[in-house]
Parts: C-alpha cells; structure tokens; sequence
C-alpha cells in the first residue's frame, strides 16, 4: 500500500492505517477486511455466517465506505453476496451504519463494525431499509451456494481483492450443517398409518417369548402342543383362597396392648387410693405431732394435761 501518497497528518487517514495494520497482524476467522490499493477510504470484507444459525458456513461479501471525518462520522456498508438478509449492492440499514449517526461512536472501528454485522445476520429485519425476510431453507441454500465463487464487482484489481479474501475465508470456514431432509407427506401417513396398525392388532408372543418367560427346565424342554397347553391352563386360573389379611407385627402388639388395658386399670386404680390414704392419714399426724409441741412450746401442754 502506497502510504506517500496520502496525508499522514490527517486523522482519518491515520486512523485508516492504524486499522489495516491491527487487521493483518490479528486476523480474525469470522471476517477479514482490506482496503483497495488505490483508494484506502473503501473496503472489501468478507464474513462468516454466524454458528447455530440458517448462514453458518456461508462466506458473505461487501464493501465499506468510510467518509472523510472518519473516525467521528460512521461508515456505509453494502453486501455483494446474495444472502436472504440484506439486499445486494444497497446500503443496509444498520444502528452502526451511516443511517443513524446517532448511534455511532469514534471508538469504534472496522472491526467492531464487522462483529456487529455478524451479530445482526439472524436477527428479525422489522422492515429495515435494505433488508429481506426469506425463509432459513432459502437461507441455507443461499449459504451453500455463497462458497462457490466470490461475487463479481468492480475493477480487475478489485476482484482480485475479492478473491483474495473469498480463498482465505473459505480456508476458515467449516462446511455448512447439512439439513435432514423432512419425510415427504405420502410417507408420513404410511407411517402413521403403520403405526395405527401395530396398535390396533398387538403382536403374539412367539415360541422363542415363551421359553423366555418359563424359566423351569421341565416347560422348557416340553413340546409346542404341551406349551400352549399350559398356556390355555395358565389362561383359566384357579382361583385362590380368600385369605385374611395379615396385619402387621406393630399392629398386632398395639391390639394386645389395648385389649390388656383394661383388666390393668382396676388394680392401678386401687393401689391410687391406698397411696391417698396413707398421705392423707400421714398428713394428720404430722400435724397433730407439730400442734403437740406447739402447745408444749406456749405453756398450754400442762392445762391440757391437766384437764385430761
């Protein structure tokens, strides 16, 4: 690139080669951008369809042009690459394009310009200047189709830049996810149909099912006429005899416990009032003997002895 012949005094200009330098000493697998020989204002770029997407594997060219006050006004970009996003050879409608300088910092470049056109590739166009609603197999194809051959544009010296940047993303790009196809209608109602079948008309158990569920020697080793035999005696069961049910060991301790309560609460009872008796009658004599010595005490004892 011829640097003489520009003014490397001027801002943008300086800012331009700032930008070329960083793109070829950090290349990116996602895009890869250069500017024309003759004219460092204008790009070529080339992009990766983003992953998990109907473009992932496809290689979508276009062009920037970024104006003189680059960079405190935002470049254009136009798409080469039929995609069904973005319209072809339009300036697109973009939050990070000339369309909304409102929006646009200084601190960005073309290389966030890039990331966010990547970013901008799945999401829903809202009728955006620029933009188209196919669907993702019309997508997908198209993103198939985008490796085959650069886009034609421009001058021979421009092509060959476009070449150039086609060969080098295609080296990066991994293959686009083949599609399953999706069974054709006539086969879905066979198979629905099919399937109604099995359900309706449930398969015998075969010969081979039976040995399987008969683990016992001696069934195993009899005849087919025997087996289905056992089988028809096997369909008629005989019934078994109702049997009580039997409670739980718990259940049956707690029954025992509740039947032998009440032959044990007569004689709890009786021994509950004996143990009354006694207090009450242990209570009078505590109080007889202090009210003894009471009186003992105040001089009352002799008169009462006396009198007695």
């Amino acid at each position: 690139m011829a640097e003489d012949k520009y003014n490397l005094k001027n801002p943008a200009v300086k800012r331009i080669l700032q930008e070329v330098k960083e793109m070829q000493s950090n290349p990116s697998d996602d895009f890869m951008s250069l500017p024309l020989e003759e004219n460092i204002f204008e790009w070529q770029f080339a992009i990766r369809g983003p992953r998990d997407s109907e473009f992932e594997g496809g290689i979508y060219h276009g062009r920037i042009q970024l104006p003189a006050e680059y960079p405190f006004k935002p470049p254009s970009f136009m798409l080469l690459t039929p995609n069904g996003r973005f319209e072809t050879q339009t300036k697109i409608c973009l939050s990070i394009s000339n369309h909304h300088p409102e929006h646009w910092q200084p601190s960005w470049s073309v290389r966030t310009a890039l990331v966010a056109l990547i970013a901008f590739m799945p999401t829903n166009p809202n009728g955006a200047l620029g933009s188209l609603e196919y669907t993702k197999e019309e997508r997908r194809v198209l993103a198939i189709k985008s490796r085959d051959v650069a886009p034609k544009y421009g001058t021979p010296e421009r092509q060959k830049l476009i070449d150039e940047i086609h060969e080098y993303m295609l080296s990066k790009a991994p293959p686009v996810p083949q599609a399953t196809p999706s069974p054709a209608p006539e086969e879905q109602n066979s198979n629905r149909e099919d399937e109604a079948q099995a359900q309706a008309s449930p398969e015998k158990p075969t010969d081979e099912a039976a040995e399987e569920t008969h683990p016992n020697p001696s069934v195993a080793d009899t005849t087919t006429e025997e087996r289905r035999e056992l089988a028809l005696d096997a369909a008629d069961p005989v019934p078994a005899p109702v049997q009580a049910p039997i409670e739980p060991p718990a259940l049956r301790r707690n029954e025992h416990r509740i039947m032998r309560t009440p032959q044990q609460t007569i004689p709890r009872q009786a021994d509950d009032r004996l143990f009354t008796w006694a207090a009450v009658v242990l209570t009078i004599a505590i109080l007889a003997l202090l009210l003894k010595k009471f009186m003992k005490a105040n001089g009352h004892g002799a008169v009462f002895m006396d009198e007695s």
